[in-house]
């Protein structure tokens, strides 16, 4: 029998504690991949090419303040810019207030929005007839095809923050680089619908000549509006999504914490394990070293096995994970907010490392002081 295969053994000789201990680790693992697919998702994914030359300009104190629609051409004469659309979110009911029945749903300009937008692709009949149809509507193929629409049905959309109800038609259907679950229609609708707030729109996406440009024109836009009525607040499109995270107060501590947490969690089921194996097996040391085993090759072996368990828990545990994400972001429940989320190889693996260094940590001391036990006291040990 060799070292190694001798190490694998013992590992999983008490079977139920080891399981226990596979599945534990498993457990915590999975959250911290989960923790750290999203602070990938939220921090550090810059998005498409095309989002790297798009901004987007709101009301400087908040979204739930208009702009006014005359905005729009000053942005466009600022130099840099090279097309401005307007959006303004809905927030309407479909159907009933069910999850799967959420998406989003944006008042906007037809002729423009697929220019700031380049990524999204439509056939260019079904945007002629959005553009020529003020009750028109393009939406998500992906959104689409959970809900079985097809071109020409109609929608009715409960209004909940305009006193609106909209009828529309699908004139289109659109696809992107990952699937965004909403809906367009032409922003007509609510002027004439909700005469209120005629002339005004929730935000503008800005698309610059080239990512370099970006900053620049972000200033002069705010600078423009600086001293006016309704000052603005234009940012990148990846700062602006950050913004809405960070309603939800600070997700990064949040997820740090929750990091910490689990990696501390795991090394403590680790110890024990470890610390009981060990301790049991007081006799067994002793017998090896009289059969000429060192204290090298018995520290490693106590932490090899420690290392093994940890490993084959850290594995379960980031392949449930990658399961786990990839099913709810394809549900209709929540795939509006996970869109994209996936978990990636590097994130695996360092759940993975993490998993061996745990291993490695709760495992060295206890197998540090068996290494060096003395063989007579070995074998008088009872217990």
């Amino acid at each position: 029998m060799t070292l190694t295969r001798f190490m694998s053994k013992n590992a999983f000789r008490n079977k139920r504690r080891t399981t226990l201990t596979v599945l534990s680790i498993a457990f915590s693992l999975l959250l911290l991949t989960l923790m750290m697919t999203i602070w990938r998702a939220f921090y550090l994914t810059e998005g498409s090419a095309e989002s790297a030359q798009r901004l987007i300009t709101r009301h400087k104190v908040s979204l739930v303040f208009f702009l006014p629609y005359s905005y729009r051409e000053k942005i466009r004469s600022l130099p840099g810019v090279t097309h401005v659309v307007n959006q303004t979110w809905f927030g309407g009911q479909y159907k009933d207030a069910k999850p799967e029945n959420f998406f989003a749903q944006f008042g906007t300009d037809p002729e423009e929005l697929f220019e700031v937008y380049p990524e999204f692709k439509i056939p260019p009949d079904q945007l002629r007839a959005w553009q020529h149809d003020r009750a028109g509507c393009v939406v998500d193929a992906d959104l689409a095809k959970q809900h079985g629409w097809k071109i020409g049905d109609r929608l009715f959309i409960k209004g909940t923050i305009f006193p609106v109800n909209l009828e529309l038609t699908i004139r289109g259907m659109y696809t992107a680089p990952q699937p965004t679950q909403s809906l367009y229609f032409n922003n007509t609708y609510i002027d004439e619908g909700y005469p209120q707030i005629k002339g005004l729109v929730g935000f503008y996406g800005v698309l610059a000549d080239s990512p370099q440009d970006v900053p620049k024109v972000a200033r002069e836009i705010d600078e423009e509006f600086r001293n006016a009525p309704r000052p603005t607040k234009t940012e990148s499109e990846h700062a602006f999504q950050l913004s809405w995270i960070a309603t939800l107060g600070n997700v990064k501590a949040f997820i740090l914490s929750i990091c910490l947490a689990v990696v501390f969690a795991t090394l403590l089921v680790s110890a024990n394990t470890m610390a009981m194996s060990i301790r049991e097996r007081t006799r067994e040391v002793a017998v090896l070293k009289t059969l000429g085993f060192t204290k090298a090759k018995i520290l490693g072996l106590f932490v090899g096995e420690s290392v093994t368990v940890a490993l084959v828990g850290g594995l379960l545990g980031t392949l449930a994970a990658a399961g786990l994400i990839a099913a709810v972001a394809r549900s209709p429940q929540t795939g509006l907010f996970l869109n994209g989320m996936r978990v990636t190889v590097p994130t695996m693996l360092v759940a993975v490392v993490v998993a061996a260094v745990v291993g490695l940590v709760s495992s060295f001391v206890p197998a540090y002081h068996a290494s060096r036990q003395n063989i007579v006291e070995g074998l008088r040990h009872i217990g």
